[in-house]
């Protein structure tokens, strides 16, 4: 007999991975030209308020050489600028260039459309067990990860 905590965990695995590779195909679909990894680099710098390679590696949970080498990616196929600065030497700061800001309007577009489709059939406003159960689930893995 097949647990709830089985089910649970084979829906949750299965659901992200299907975003992941519904997202990379619909990107690329759209003329995206990166990697989903360089996808959310783009978003994570953008969605950090002090972009320092620093802060964006933490925003990310990855090793500070795991991003320098995406970076550098990015760079080079100029998605992003990289500065020192001024007062600081030892802080490297990070920046959209235009083809990256373009890139994040066709991957929000893509969750937009996603979510949009994903609730069109349900009264989600007034499904507080629903909201709950996202919102716990959530917050589970901000606290443990």
């Amino acid at each position: 007999m097949v647990t709830a905590k089985e089910v649970i965990n084979e829906l949750l695995v299965d659901v992200f991975n299907h975003i992941l590779s519904i997202e990379a195909e619909v990107l690329r679909d759209r003329g995206v030209k990166l990697s989903m990894t360089e996808v959310h680099v783009l978003e994570a710098i953008n969605n950090t308020a002090d972009p320092t390679m620093g802060n964006v590696a933490n925003k990310l949970r990855i090793t500070m050489g795991t991003l320098t080498t995406s970076i550098n990616v990015l760079v080079r196929k100029d998605y992003v600028n990289r500065f020192r600065d001024e007062n600081d030497r030892r802080k490297v700061y990070l920046e959209l260039l235009p083809p990256a800001k373009e890139v994040l309007k066709i991957h929000d577009q893509f969750h937009d459309e996603m979510v949009t489709s994903l609730l069109k059939d349900l009264d989600i406003e007034n499904d507080e067990v629903l909201l709950k159960s996202l919102e716990n689930i959530s917050n589970y893995f901000k606290q443990r990860y």
